[in-house]
């Protein structure tokens, strides 16, 4: 199945080229549910063939992430918080697989570590579309906004193209490397969330001790 589905990525970012990347990873990174697997890896290895150029497949993953990012900040701040949660509730919405649920698990994530969830929530599987949602309801200073998305997902980018480059022709390798690095990032981030909260914890108990 997944060999089918690259096959027809990589035939079609033969005839598309860099902007067909820049358009599937808008969609991917705005609310509608697009994987990047079927994306960056197949257009990778078609670099690997000497079709493509490595760098530029993952520059135009960065833009069209970013673009998309953007399309869900600016709906976040136009339509505001109570219009996007009931949207949410919606079956068109459900369709997209979004609900209230992952919305508020999004929220909950930019409000508890702030401006730096833009950046760890783009390695997130299940938070990293919605991620832009909450910072736009927060409006976000829009330089931070950029330069987090644009941190997050070029390393998100430049390890699905390095995937996609050794290893686009062999699926079970691929597929093995990916799992292994989505619960590497799952790791860190409940390593990262560990460290939040001990350092919360320090910080309390030294005003508690010097009020």
């Amino acid at each position: 199945m997944f060999s089918t589905i690259a096959s027809f990525f990589m035939n079609k970012f033969s005839q598309m080229g860099y902007t067909g990347i820049i358009v599937l990873m808008s969609i991917e990174s705005s609310f509608i549910p697009f994987p990047s697997e079927i994306v960056i890896p197949p257009a990778a290895y078609l670099a690997s063939k000497g079709q493509m150029n490595f760098f530029l497949v993952i520059l135009s993953g960065i833009i069209g992430s970013i673009i998309g990012a953007l399309v869900n900040y600016y709906l976040a701040v136009y339509l505001g918080r109570t219009i996007i949660y009931k949207l949410a509730d919606t079956k068109i919405i459900h369709m997209m697989m979004i609900d209230r649920h992952k919305i508020e698990k999004a929220e909950n994530y930019f409000n508890k570590y702030g401006s730096m969830s833009t950046f760890i929530g783009r390695l997130i599987p299940a938070i990293r579309q919605l991620i832009s949602i909450p910072a736009g309801l927060a409006k976000m200073d829009m330089k931070k906004f950029l330069f987090f998305t644009f941190l997050g997902s070029g390393i998100w980018n430049t390890i699905l193209a390095v995937l996609g480059y050794y290893f686009g022709e062999n699926e079970a390798l691929l597929h093995l490397y990916y799992e292994e690095i989505k619960l590497g990032f799952i790791l860190l981030v409940i390593a990262a969330t560990l460290y939040f909260v001990v350092r919360y914890l320090v910080k309390r108990k030294q005003s508690v001790n010097n009020s």
